[in-house]
């Protein structure tokens, strides 16, 4: 790709991401898009194969930012216990939501077209959070397989996130806002305090 046309295709990203971010996942059209591009709806195509590419496109995006997020979060905590370490990710992850809500929500609402697989280049930067749930998780459970571990991480991120999106949903059976972070830090203490007792005695 030219740079030229990869700057175009940057652009046409670029606004695809500000509608997500301002009017939410269900706000991006090809008609509205091409107006606020400045170009023809066909040529929306000759940049992305389709618009759940450039959804996707988006959400790599917003995912590298988070990772940044996490990543500054697991430079400062280096020195911390693996508890702290894990409630310092899961808050991170919780104001890094609520900060970005559209296009947070839009990493979960999106769903493929029919028949179609998820780009390597997509999987991998979600699959690629997990990573900074590692390095806390084999010091607090030394024995445990690559693959285990890796399980496990998908189970805290899934509970850390489940509490996050029913709270920023302002759901009535959620956690409230104010209350948000205080139960982070409750839930993510139980499990880092319990998962070596269950290890062992399981």
């Amino acid at each position: 790709m030219t740079s030229r046309r990869e700057a175009q295709r940057d652009a046409l990203i670029t606004t695809a991401e500000t509608i997500i971010s301002q009017k939410g996942l269900g706000a991006l059209r090809a008609r509205d898009l091409a107006t606020e591009v400045g170009c023809a709806v066909g040529a929306i195509y000759t940049y992305v194969e389709d618009l759940d590419e450039l959804v996707l496109r988006v959400g790599v995006r917003t995912l590298s930012r988070l990772g940044e997020a996490l990543q500054a979060t697991t430079a400062e905590t280096l020195d911390a216990s693996p508890r702290e370490q894990l409630t310092a990710i899961a808050l991170t992850y919780a104001d890094f939501a609520a900060g970005n809500v559209n296009l947070w929500r839009a990493l979960f609402e999106f769903r493929l077209s029919a028949h179609q697989q998820l780009p390597e280049w997509s999987a991998g930067a979600q699959t690629s959070l997990f990573t900074y749930l590692d390095a806390p998780l084999k010091t607090l459970l030394p024995d445990l397989s690559d693959e285990d571990r890796q399980l496990l991480a998908r189970t805290l991120f899934s509970a850390v996130h489940g509490v996050v999106a029913l709270g920023l949903e302002d759901r009535h059976v959620a956690v409230p806002r104010a209350a948000l972070h205080a139960q982070i830090r409750m839930l993510v203490a139980a499990l880092a305090v319990g998962l070596p007792e269950v290890r062992q005695g399981g």
